[in-house]
This record gives C-alpha cells, sequence and structure tokens, in this order.
C-alpha cells in the first residue's frame, strides 16, 4: 500500500466494529511502537467545545513561538485535516510510512480504524519534534485510544447527552468516562460551568490538581472587550475570538488556564493570546461565509450543540426567511435539535449522508413533520447534502439565510464542493 487512501481502506476492512472501546488492545501496539511523546501534552475531552479548545490552543502556542501539533476528529473533507503540525494540515504522503510503522507492531492484533490512524497520526507527532502536543479525544475519555497518552494537563469542556449507547444515559456517567482522562498531580481543567460532580470527585480521588471554571478561573467582559483572571494571572482588554458564539468565551477560558497550569514548561506571553485568539480559524463552527444569501454552518450535532446554535442564530439579526439543510446520525436525539431550532427556521432540506450510520432524509423528515407545530414551514429531502444546500440557494431570495448543520458528514459534504463558487453560480443566475 503506497497511499494514504489504500491504507484508510485497508483500515476499514481490518475490524467488525466501527467503535470498540476499550485500552488492551492499542496500548499493546503502542507499546511495540515505543510510542512517547518529548514534549509537554495536552489532552481534551468533553461533549462540545473541544475542537475549538484545540483550536485555540494552538493558535496561543503558534503565536508565542512554540512548534505545535494537533491532533483532532473527525475531518470536514479530507483525513489528513486530523493531523496539523507547526499550524498546517500535514501532507497524505508524510503519512504512510506511520501507517506502515503501525501495521508491522500490529502483530495481527484487530485494530478499529479509529485506533488504527489514532496510532499512526501520535506515531507522525512524536517523530516531528514538538515543543507541545494537543490532542482531542474521539469518544469519551477513559477508554478512548487517545488516552493511551498521559495527558500533562487534562481539559474537559462541556458535558451533555451524546453517545450514550457507550458513555451512559446521565451526565454522571458520561463525566466519570470524560474523567477518565485526568492524571494524578497534574492539571484537571474543567471550563463546564456545572460540571457533574462526578468529575470533580475523580479529580479529587485522583489528587489532580483541580482548576475549575468559577472557581480557580473565570472570565468578565462587555459587547466590546473581555477579561479573564485566574490563579494569580489576569488577562484585560481582550477582543472577543475570532470563532463567532458566545460559547467560545467559556471555551476561551479553559484554554487560558491550560496555558497557565504549564506555564512553566510553555510560557506564552500576553501578545501572545491576543493575537492567537484574533487569528484562529475553525471551519464549521458557526462559520459564516458572507454572501447573497448568507450562509452558517455548523457541526451542531446533539441537542446542546444545537441550542448553542440557536442562541447564535438569534444574535445575528433578522432574515426574511431561514433555510436549515439538515442530515444526522442514526442515534442522535433528534426531537429536542429540531424542536430548538424549529421557530427559527422556515424551510427545511432534509438530506441523507453516505455512512450507514446515518438516518434517511425520509426518517428526518417523517421525526420533523411528528413534531412540528407551525403550519407555514416546508420541508423536503435530497440525496446529498449539496443537491440539499443548492435547493436552499435556488429558494432563497438575496437578503435570506441558510443554515447549513448537523453531522461533520453534512456540513463536509458541502465544505468539499467550495462555497465561493456556489454563490458566485447563484449570483450569476
Amino acid at each position: 500500500m503506497d497511499t494514504l487512501d489504500e491504507w484508510l481502506a485497508h483500515c476499514e476492512r481490518l475490524h467488525p466494529k466501527n467503535i470498540e472501546l476499550g485500552l488492551d488492545r492499542v496500548r499493546a501496539v503502542a507499546d511495540r511502537m515505543d510510542l512517547r511523546f518529548g514534549c509537554p501534552v495536552i489532552t481534551v475531552a468533553g461533549t462540545n467545545g473541544k475542537g475549538s479548545t484545540c483550536a485555540m490552543l494552538e493558535a496561543i502556542a503558534l503565536q508565542a513561538g512554540w512548534r505545535t501539533g494537533v491532533y483532532t476528529s473527525p475531518h470536514l473533507v479530507d483525513f489528513e485535516e486530523r493531523c496539523r503540525i507547526h499550524g498546517e494540515i500535514v501532507a497524505p504522503e508524510a503519512l504512510v510510512p506511520h501507517f506502515e510503522q503501525v501495521e508491522r507492531a500490529r502483530e495481527g492484533v484487530s485494530l478499529t480504524y479509529f485506533e488504527f490512524t489514532t496510532l499512526a497520526i501520535l506515531s507522525l507527532m512524536a517523530s516531528s519534534r514538538l515543543d507541545l502536543a494537543v490532542l482531542e479525544v474521539g469518544l469519551g475519555g477513559r477508554l478512548d485510544a487517545v488516552n493511551i497518552i498521559d495527558a500533562d494537563c487534562a481539559v474537559i469542556t462541556s458535558i451533555d447527552l451524546d453517545h450514550m449507547e457507550f458513555l451512559g444515559n446521565d451526565r454522571e456517567r458520561i463525566g466519570f468516562e470524560k474523567a477518565g482522562i485526568l492524571r494524578a498531580g497534574r492539571p484537571a481543567i474543567v471550563s463546564d460551568p456545572m460540571p457533574p460532580q462526578s468529575v470533580v470527585d475523580r479529580a479529587r480521588e485522583l489528587g489532580a490538581d483541580l482548576w475549575r471554571f468559577g472557581h480557580d478561573f473565570n472570565f468578565s467582559g462587555d459587547k466590546l472587550q473581555w477579561a479573564w483572571a485566574g490563579r494569580g494571572r489576569r488577562y484585560a482588554g481582550l477582543a472577543y475570538p475570532a470563532l463567532r458564539g458566545a460559547n467560545q468565551l467559556v471555551n476561551a477560558s479553559g484554554v487560558l488556564a491550560a496555558l497557565e497550569a504549564l506555564r512553566g514548561r510553555i510560557p506564552v506571553t500576553a501578545q501572545a493570546v491576543r493575537n492567537g485568539l484574533a487569528m484562529v480559524e475553525l471551519p464549521g463552527r458557526f462559520q459564516i461565509v458572507p454572501g447573497q444569501p448568507v450562509l452558517v454552518l455548523d457541526v451542531a450535532h446533539n441537542p446542546h450543540s444545537v441550542a448553542a446554535l440557536a442562541a447564535n442564530l438569534d444574535a445575528m439579526g433578522f432574515y426574511p426567511t431561514t433555510h436549515a439543510v439538515f442530515g444526522a446520525m442514526g442515534d442522535k436525539d433528534l426531537a429536542p435539535m429540531l424542536a430548538r431550532l424549529g421557530p427559527l427556521v422556515d424551510r427545511w432540506y432534509f438530506t441523507d449522508l453516505p455512512t450507514p450510520r446515518a438516518s434517511s432524509a425520509a426518517d428526518l423528515m417523517a421525526r420533523w413533520q411528528a413534531g412540528e407545530t407551525r403550519k407555514d414551514v416546508g420541508g423536503s429531502t435530497h440525496a446529498d447534502p449539496l443537491g440539499a444546500l443548492q435547493a436552499a440557494i435556488a429558494a432563497a431570495d438575496p437578503a435570506d439565510r441558510i443554515v447549513v448543520f448537523g453531522s461533520f458528514y453534512t456540513v463536509g459534504g458541502v465544505l468539499k464542493h467550495g462555497l465561493p463558487r456556489l454563490h458566485a453560480t447563484h449570483l450569476a443566475n
């Protein structure tokens, strides 16, 4: 196998399940690979806000002059988006030798697609002479493959109900799984303003250095700027992060707490903080694409993140009509998601997605019809996200708003076709 695509196809064939939580198999292979990092590692877990937290950590560290490596998942368009070295997405060919290394060390062990690819990316990062590694947990924490690496600092973002078939049916059980990334005597940054008690209990049981939002760090602000205060350090007069949405201040507060906790090893200046927050980018997180009509892209795919999306859409101001392109996995709690966004949406475009885990567009539409109370709202089904978006663009007036949200497959299915071109086509017509 000479290409990344060939290796990814190999990984898809290896294991009968997409997800099999547990560290024994992946740790055995990692031990044979002698996988270890020679730099501080920040591991980020949580239901929502993980990607934004990783992006802000990376942006500030880069501005401070540190060589960073970031692993996030899933990707939007191309697999190699999952790994960035010094701010740049890695080249596909750079990953191939590390897939080969995993295969040599595997010795017949059955790894899932996520486990195999995680080991390959961690191998690349470990060999990249990093000053700081930032690792996003894929699912849960305690039994996720990323957790084979001992974090020097753990960050737990907001916790809500998602992936309940794997993690448990309430926030306390889910919180316990997320708290699996914590390590004894090391900083544990909890940026959820109301964390499950299980997270706090686990940190104290381990003797972790617990930093809690509202206790050990906090923020304040007005419409123009904000300020952060932690243990013995303050930042005042900060511009709002370039990532949009009110929830980003909570994420940014956890980021600054993590960097403060590691200041002895990875010091950052106030100017690096200001520049990093001003320049951070992350596609698909309340991403507003200017044009007529305006496009909003958001990978909100559970009730908590959809509630944040609704609040952010409310804050955008008035639009005559809001069109919503929506596709989601079959295991999602759809009713509260549809109910929360329902009052803001005047026309729905439900889409199939290219994975057997997804709900069909027809099922999504049926679920919406069962709960919709407004009589003036229409809906339609489409074979793919691009077709759904094109239908929305054709129906929209220039002053309208189109929201594309749900699964990474939904937003990624639009992004891969190039949004500026879609806008230009619409305006030309």
